[in-house]
């Protein structure tokens, strides 16, 4: 595993070769897509990054939400300084019809916390961010209320940072919960800097039986999602690569 910061002329030699940014939340998201990559640690802003690297193409976990987000696609703007980012990750279903491992990526995504909307590419759909682990009666509202197919918590972070620095910008995201599926309290092991507290989690699922059966379906709904995930990025790998792009 390469280890070396990212920094100075290793920046501007990567910038030369670099053409797709993907960010995601959690590695266990991207685990099937970055399975043989190498892996490099970067420094942006204070803080350590770890980067998965293939060919022209680089990916960065940063956690869970949009602060953390915003925070990993500006490291890795002004470390690789892509020509296209794309968030990446799970996404809940608004949508009854959609199913888990369906692939989504809208056309447009909405900002809950402000209205704000942004275009996303020639996709088909749209997909909007909240700040927390929405319910299902959150799902509800939303889809209502925005006619929106899915939500997620990061991606109209990334987009207002591509959207800054004049990066195009897309989302491709997986359904690994349903419009009905009734999730157990995440939002409340994800710590302040976007990481997911999974020892804290444990033990909580660990003294509540009565709970296991949905962490079960949790746990082989999001190894579903994240397969499928990994298809169609490398879908999106190799439209990029492609002469006219993605």
């Amino acid at each position: 595993m390469d280890t070396r910061s990212v920094s100075g002329r290793s920046s501007e030699t990567a910038a030369a070769t670099q053409v797709m940014a993907i960010v995601a939340a959690l590695e266990r998201e991207i685990a099937p897509f970055v399975k043989d990559w190498s892996q490099t640690t970067g420094q942006w802003d204070g803080r350590s990054f770890r980067f998965y690297r293939k060919e022209k193409t680089v990916v960065v976990c940063g956690g869970v939400g949009a602060e953390a987000a915003r925070r990993a696609a500006e490291a890795v703007i002004n470390l690789y300084h892509p020509t296209l980012i794309i968030s990446a990750g799970f996404a809940g279903a608004l949508d009854p019809a959609m199913a888990v491992g369906d692939t989504l990526t809208p056309q447009q995504v909405i900002d809950a916390a402000d209205g704000s909307r942004m275009h996303a590419g020639n996709g088909e759909g749209i997909l909007i961010t909240f700040d927390t682990v929405a319910d299902v009666e959150q799902k509800a509202r939303f889809a209502k209320a925005f006619g929106a197919h899915a939500i997620d918590m990061e991606a109209a972070a990334v987009g207002k940072a591509a959207e800054a620095h004049g990066i195009r910008f897309l989302a491709c995201k997986v359904i690994s919960d349903t419009s009905d599926t009734s999730l157990p309290p995440l939002t409340k092991f994800i710590g302040t800097d976007g990481r997911f507290q999974t020892g804290r989690f444990i033990a909580y699922i660990a003294v509540r039986p009565w709970r296991w059966k949905a962490v079960r379906r949790l746990a082989k709904d999001s190894l579903k999602a994240a397969r499928a995930l990994s298809v169609s990025l490398a879908e999106h790998q190799r439209s990029a690569a492609s002469p006219d792009g993605a």
